[in-house]
């Protein structure tokens, strides 16, 4: 993480964390503690020093079934995050801490979507049609294919194959690099599966590779915002949410969590997934815009004249084309804070490109690396969509350090991340011996689960992880229906 020159605040680049080998049963170095690695998302925001005192991490690795530190990524994520939400609340004269967090309650937030249950009923999270496919030169390739508008671009690329098996065959018969480019140039989504070492030679991680984990800037000028008090750590920020699917979405469910009012912005002809909907609708409202009409876009203008934080999750540039971009919003709220999440960063070759966690995973290695380890040659994934929510936890670190420095040092401040530049960070906390750990069921999680009557009906989930100063963050409202709520602010 990188604090722009327009802050008082400069910290040193963090130190690479990668040292000390293991034995040969877990590739790689060896993970760091996770507290080292709140340290490092701490400085990197800007906070060298807390008055909220170290973070309390309980709980050890494995967390999760996997060689990746996928545990010490959930704590530290979300360990960093309350951190910096405890110094705000602080400022407005709540309690700088303690911030206690359970490595175990932190893993199992990281796979929310997997224990949802509407009415018992657990909501389908894959298309038939999404999946891993080996192809004609024996390596593989996945679709993603969970909006019908992606589904059916991959069906048109590769000869109108309905269902998986027809796919199966169609797939088989083509070069996995050539599956990728037919499905990527029809619009839809997919990615082959690469090692390690070969996307560390891709041009696109040559791009990445330069970017810091999250990026903060100062952008435009402007006086300080001098805290008020608040009952909650962000009491009184209005957080607008344009994000569909998990990284984005869970950004503003951490954010709701810690009091923050947040709006969901959707549209009608816009697909969305009910699992997700309903998984990262706690603590929202959530109306529809129709962003190609003026009277609309206008409304928009609006919210944003209102709002504090602004996070989208629209490829690279496509908001800014309506008005929307980070010195646009700027300009309609001076002192706001832009929070931009991509899959591939806006950098490089693939800057723009379509992509998901499960697909972010198979391009950079990791799927690939799984797979190595437990000795199958097949995509072996995380235990989690982890990419998707470490960058969400990630972003509303970043949003929450940009509000720290707009009171400190004045300004409009941008944050940008991407899943991509997470799948690096993450590969850098290291490896462990976790291949053969427990994979929690529902029942083995029933102490960190809710229930809450919704409009979707009673929905059952897991709980915000983690507590400040005693008081454990959470949800004032239930997930509300896409488009249910009116476009205004409390």
């Amino acid at each position: 993480m990188a604090v722009g020159e327009g802050s008082q605040r400069r910290p040193a680049p963090l130190a690479h964390p990668l040292s000390a080998t293991v034995g040969s049963n877990v590739p790689g170095p060896r993970s760091l503690p996770a507290s080292e690695v709140v340290d490092q998302l701490l400085l990197g925001a800007g906070l060298t020093r807390t008055l909220a005192g170290p973070a309390e991490i309980a709980g050890e690795e494995p967390a999760l079934p996997s060689i990746f530190a996928v545990g010490t990524a959930a704590a530290s994520c979300v360990a960093a995050t309350l951190t910096a939400a405890a110094e705000l609340w602080g400022l407005r004269g709540g309690p700088r801490g303690p911030v206690k967090v359970d490595m175990r309650a932190a893993a199992i937030s990281f796979r929310s979507e997997r224990y949802l249950r509407v009415d018992g009923r657990a909501p389908e999270l894959w298309d038939s049609l999404s999946g891993d496919y080996r192809a004609a030169d024996g390596r593989w390739v996945r679709l993603h294919c969970n909006y019908a508008h992606h589904r059916q671009a991959a069906v048109v690329a590769l000869g109108g194959a309905e269902d998986r098996t027809a796919m199966a065959g169609v797939v088989s018969s083509v070069p996995a690099a050539e599956v990728e480019r037919r499905v990527i140039a029809s619009g839809g989504c997919a990615a082959m599966m690469r090692s390690r070492a070969e996307w560390a030679r891709h041009p696109q991680q040559r791009a990445l590779a330069h970017l810091p984990l999250v990026y903060m800037r100062r952008i435009a000028g402007g006086g300080r915002h001098p805290p008020a008090p608040g009952r909650r750590p962000l009491s009184g920020i209005r957080v607008l949410d344009l994000t569909r699917v998990i990284a984005g979405p869970v950004c503003g469910r951490v954010l709701g969590s810690l009091g923050a009012e947040v709006l969901r912005v959707g549209a009608d002809h816009l697909p969305d997934s009910e699992l997700t909907v309903i998984d990262t609708g706690f603590g929202k409202r959530f109306c529809h815009l129709d962003l190609s009409t003026e009277a609309d876009r206008e409304t928009l203008r609006g919210l944003v004249r209102g709002c504090d934080v602004f996070v989208q999750g629209y490829r690279p540039g496509a908001l800014a084309r309506l008005g929307f971009g980070p010195a646009q919003i700027a300009e309609l709220r001076p002192g706001a804070v832009s929070v931009s999440i991509s899959a591939y960063g806006g950098v490089g070759p693939w800057g723009v490109r379509r992509g998901f966690d499960s697909l972010v995973q198979m391009a950079t290695g990791v799927a690939h690396e799984g797979g190595k380890a437990a000795g199958v040659d097949e995509p072996r994934p995380l235990p989690a969509q982890a990419l998707d929510h470490a960058t969400g936890w990630l972003a509303a670190l970043g949003a929450i350090g940009a509000l720290h420095h707009r009171q400190d040092d004045g300004g409009s401040w941008a944050v940008e991340l991407s899943l991509a530049r997470t799948s690096r960070w993450l590969d850098n906390l290291g490896r462990i011996d976790g291949l053969d750990a427990r994979d929690p069921s529902f029942e083995d999680v029933a102490d960190l689960l809710d229930t809450a009557s919704t409009p979707f009906g009673k929905v059952t989930h897991v709980v915000p992880p983690g507590s400040i100063g005693g008081a454990e963050p959470r949800w004032e409202t239930p997930p509300h229906r896409p488009g249910e709520d009116r476009a205004a602010w409390l």
